[in-house]
């Protein structure tokens, strides 16, 4: 959650602007200058990647490209030559090689090895092997042979075999090689990286049954820390390395966006013992008519009919199955997989109707919202039902008859809050199919019953109570919009911040709960299949900290809007668009996660929104789509097989009431060296994993706690890297080494330690923290590195593909991203940033006058209004271009959040200056350290 544009909550800090005599992060250079575009030299898509040691550009020549009507990309940095300016930050400007090709090695530790200067290639792919996802398969005829032999093996085809072990004892080829590099030389760092995949998972050639591309789980679905596996907890500890997996069991919000194979006949073949399903990774033994689990090693019968299509009455090739192919599967659960027949899918929307909702315009907008999305909620089987409760000093029930009654919606009022009961036994709860035009009835009219509401009082507890009365039999979803503070009832809450409490220190209390109801009552859901999600409006104190217990064991989320006012339409429309998604997720209901292993592993530790049933297993009452999570995972026995498997498997009901198991099988291979656990690290897994880490340590022990967590697990990863592997480097002047793999973890760590989430600051309200705190703790990987690491992009000079949707594709096309840093602004430039909650768009105190003209159509800097605004859409094509990369921006498969615009003007207000420059992460913003003092200080430390 990003930090809103208010004076107070920040102060001056000595970061921004960079102060006179400030390192600059300039690289040493040599190579001729990159070819020229319209006003400086650029990089064309065709230009080569320069080197490290680039020349920096001085006094480029302006070059006047003929055309008509448009400006071309270059032409306001050539008229902001023509006018005599030569932009100082053009000297430190350094292009960030190109990110390699899906597939292609980009940095040490891909299937081709990266090459350091003067160092001889290396490729670790063994002879007659080819590199392919998940690990070395033969070549060519040897892959032929090798799965005819088990054809025959398995007495297919009227081939008989004798009954032994189908495939022979695994081979693994070299795992990923370990490159040295220099962190205090690598400045400014190769963000470029951020875009690569991890390490690649090098197994056996024979270790799945099928050599199927798709045998091991792919990126996003399960991401390991690292992708070697020590084969002692001791060299695990003394890597200083974590072994954790990053789950995220949906990738998109809807089925059809993200499809996975489904096995369809109900034939459901688990080891008798451990209880994994059957995956790419077992052994067929006895000519095929048993199966070695491979995380246990218990031999189990293959099912009659696992060769038999029942449908059509024929025999079937067992290759062709999906579980043997695809280690994302789902199968279709029997009975048996049931504990009660699948319930409907039940939303109960609790809405805040005091003055302060009212005048904010929030009923009128959530109003407004359901009604538009009453055809995007999952409903195919016709069985999704609905109710309202709407809340102020009473509660305030409607009984909805169904259509053919044709009678309007009922408002009945309770205002017992200490026993809430239910008025009425029927048409409070009731389906969407047969109510639909009562609901759309009260819809209409539900903002008029309470224009004149004078109350202040907003009685949540007593209405989550009646919520949980209404829906706690069949479970399901309650989500609450509230506009002020629960301040009367059970779970009142009491107004506890203030500006000296914040300078005093005392956040780790703010950001604990103020009510024990919070969290017994979450728990009370959770055992009712009953998730609650949280929308906070409030412009004051709303003591989010409290109120996130709700979602945090319910598997719900918080979403929160500082200052939040339907007046301004950038504030409605993003409301209306992220709610409407919301809506129209699909969800799993009466969910459990559980993740088995090989024998000798354990899982330790989950991180995430839920509530743990027990110590493996994970309860979810409805399983959303937007969020991940984190197991930290331990060795008790030394491992002895060339790889291990690791399953997550989750049991749901689907939005259409059918029970499903999906299940993901991950296969790393295990190493006795500590170089290879270092090459095969994952820097996206390990910054997700310990940013689950520090915001539940914020929680538990304090923000200094969290930091300290973050900034101590990077010095020890250094110095065991220093001592263990580069020992021939001692004293304080020696380099800061580290792996190529993991050269931006010291850039993301610092970045989380300066996230709003984290930072030291005594001028971030408790509501702002705790609220960022909650997304720290449950986003994906993907959005979790641009939440903590924005995207900078350079609009004034962007390549002529930026902005433009590709040929083939389809697609808009980016700019390169550049570093955050103060350096890359030029005083006539256009720049965006954008953390994927927030998106800022600074424009330079020289910006042309064309500029200007061509993004807003007026005639002067000095006319742009800044703060959160939205962009017009002129006939320039500049302006489409614009508006279409932020357009693009905001596009997010697998998350509803649809950031807000703001206009930052390099002359304009300071305290939205001061917001933005905070996302400068490799400078001193808001009294942090910069990124080379950081490094600085991290060799002083190992040292």
């Amino acid at each position: 959650m990003s930090v809103p544009p208010t004076s107070d909550y920040f102060q001056q800090n000595n970061g921004y602007p960079p102060q006179p005599g400030a390192p600059q992060y300039g690289i040493p250079s040599q190579a001729p200058p990159p070819p020229t575009g319209q006003g400086y030299p650029i990089q064309s898509p065709d230009s080569p990647v320069p080197a490290a040691d680039t020349e920096p550009i001085t006094n480029p020549p302006v070059v006047t490209v003929p055309g008509a009507g448009h400006k071309s990309r270059r032409q306001y940095a050539a008229e902001q030559y023509t006018f005599g300016t030569v932009p100082a930050a053009v000297d430190q400007m350094q292009a960030q090689p190109a990110p390699a090709a899906y597939g292609q090695p980009a940095y040490p530790g891909a299937n081709t090895m990266y090459t350091p200067a003067g160092a001889p290639a290396v490729s670790p792919v063994a002879p007659g092997m080819q590199p392919q996802y998940g690990g070395f398969q033969p070549i060519g005829a040897q892959a032929d042979a090798g799965l005819s032999q088990q054809f025959s093996q398995m007495s297919m085809g009227g081939v008989t075999a004798p009954a032994q072990n189908l495939k022979a004892p695994p081979q693994i080829g070299p795992l990923n090689q370990l490159y040295n590099i220099d962190l205090l030389q690598q400045l400014p760092p190769p963000i470029s990286d951020l875009n690569l995949p991890p390490p690649p998972i090098v197994l056996p050639s024979n270790a799945s049954v099928t050599n199927s591309p798709t045998a091991n789980c792919p990126l996003p679905y399960v991401r390991s820390t690292l992708n070697a596996i020590p084969t002692t907890s001791s060299l695990l500890k003394k890597s200083k390395l974590p072994f954790a997996l990053v789950i995220q069991p949906y990738t998109s919000l809807r089925d059809e966006e993200a499809p996975v194979p489904v096995v369809s006949d109900s034939i459901i073949s688990r080891c008798r013992r451990c209880r994994s399903y059957i995956n790419p990774f077992i052994t067929f033994i006895d000519q095929g008519h048993r199966w070695r689990c491979n995380m246990c090693n218990l031999t189990n019968d293959v099912p009659t009919a696992f060769d038999w299509d029942s449908h059509n009455q024929k025999q079937v090739d067992r290759w062709s199955r999906v579980e043997l192919n695809n280690a994302v599967v789902e199968f279709v659960a029997p009975p048996e997989y049931m504990v009660r027949p699948p319930q409907p899918l039940v939303y109960v929307f609790l809405i805040d109707v005091s003055a302060n909702a009212v005048a904010s315009g929030l009923v009128a907008t959530t109003a407004r919202t359901i009604l538009e999305s009453l055809d995007r909620i999952p409903d195919r089987d016709k069985r999704t039902r609905l109710a309202f409760i709407c809340v102020n000093s009473s509660l305030h029930y409607f009984a909805i008859a169904p259509a053919p009654a044709g009678s309007e919606p009922t408002m009945l009022v309770v205002s017992d809050l200490d026993e809430p009961f239910l008025p009425v036994p029927h048409n409070l709860l009731v389906p969407l199919a047969e109510c639909r035009s009562g609901i759309e009835s009260l819809l209409n009219k539900l903002n008029d019953m309470f224009a004149n509401s004078t109350s202040t009082t907003n009685a949540m507890g007593p209405a989550l109570k009646a919520a949980h009365k209404l829906i706690g039999n069949v479970g399901g979803k309650i989500i609450c919009l509230m506009a002020s503070l629960p301040n009367v009832g059970p779970g009142k809450l009491e107004p506890r911040e203030d500006k000296k409490t914040l300078s005093a220190g005392a956040e780790k209390s703010l950001l604990q709960t103020q009510n024990s109801f919070y969290k017994s009552f979450a728990v009370e859901c959770s055992k009712s299949q009953v998730s609650i999600d949280m929308f906070l409006f409030s412009s004051q104190y709303q003591d989010v900290a409290s109120l996130s217990n709700l979602p945090r064991y319910t598997s719900g989320q918080t979403y929160f809007y500082p200052g939040w006012n339907a007046g301004r339409s950038e504030d409605a429309i993003k409301f209306a668009h992220e709610f409407s998604e919301h809506l129209s997720m699909e969800i799993a209901l009466e969910a459990v996660l559980r993740v088995r292993a090989t024998n000798g592993i354990r899982m330790n530790t989950f991180y995430g929104n839920f509530f743990t049933r027990s110590s493996d297993l994970c309860a979810f009452p409805s399983f959303p789509r937007d969020q991940s999570y984190c197991v930290e995972v331990a060795i008790d026995e030394t491992i002895s097989k060339p790889f291990v498997s690791m399953q997550a498997a989750v049991l749901h009901t689907t939005s259409n009431g059918e029970r499903r198991i999906r299940v993901m099988t991950l296969a790393i291979p295990t190493t006795s060296n500590l170089s290879d656990v270092y090459a095969s690290a994952d820097q996206i897994a390990l910054t997700s994993f310990y940013a689950q880490r520090a915001a539940e340590k914020a929680l538990s022990s304090g923000l200094q706690e969290a930091r300290d967590l973050v900034g101590g697990k990077l010095a020890e990863m250094l110095q065991t890297y220093r001592k263990e592997l580069m020992t021939s480097n001692v004293g304080a002047s020696a380099p800061l080494q580290f792996c190529a793999n993991l050269r931006l973890l010291p850039l993301l760590f610092l970045a989380l330690i300066k996230h709003v989430g984290l930072r030291k600051s005594a001028q971030i309200p408790s509501d702002l923290r705790s609220a960022a705190l909650d997304m720290l703790g449950t986003l994906p990987a993907k959005y979790l590195i641009q939440y903590i690491h924005a995207d900078f992009y350079c609009l004034h000079d962007m390549p002529e593909t930026a902005g433009r949707p590709d040929k083939e594709s389809g697609e808009i096309g980016l700019p390169p991203k550049v570093n955050l840093s103060a350096e890359r602004l030029e005083r006539h430039g256009l720049y965006l940033i954008d953390d994927g909650q927030t998106q800022f768009l600074w424009v330079g105190r020289d910006a042309v006058p064309q500029l200007i003209l061509d993004v807003w159509g007026l005639p002067a800097l000095e006319h742009v209004k800044t703060g959160k605004t939205t962009l017009p859409v002129l006939e320039t094509e500049f302006s489409q271009r614009v508006n279409a990369i932020i357009a693009k921006l905001r596009e997010k498969k697998g998350s509803i959040i649809w950031p807000n615009l703001y206009v930052v003007r390099e002359d304009g207000d300071p305290a939205l200056r001061l917001w933005a420059s905070t996302f400068l992460i490799e400078d001193r913003a808001d009294q942090g350290q910069s990124y080379m003092e950081f490094l600085t200080n991290l060799r002083e430390r190992i040292s």
